[in-house]
């Protein structure tokens, strides 16, 4: 997940992944140096959070209905 402290749509998707218990990696854009140019790679845009799958996909400024429903679909998903 690539994000910022001042971003309050981070803020929500953090606390959701945290209460889930989802295993991620956090890429604070205000502390890596390349982490704005990396997430916008990705993404082709600049908003954030920009949460990447181990699928591949990605999703940016997600609600909290699309990312948990993001991730019960790879819970589901058969393993490869």
């Amino acid at each position: 997940m690539y994000g910022a402290e001042w971003c309050g749509d981070c803020r929500r998707s953090k606390a959701l992944l945290d209460r889930l218990d989802v295993d991620y990696d956090y890429v604070d854009l205000e502390e890596e140096f390349d982490g704005a140019e990396r997430a916008k790679a990705i993404s082709g845009r600049t908003q954030i959070p920009v949460v990447v799958f181990p699928d591949g996909t990605h999703v940016v400024e997600p609600t909290d209905a699309e990312l948990a429903a993001k991730l019960d679909e790879l819970a589901e998903a058969p393993a490869a």
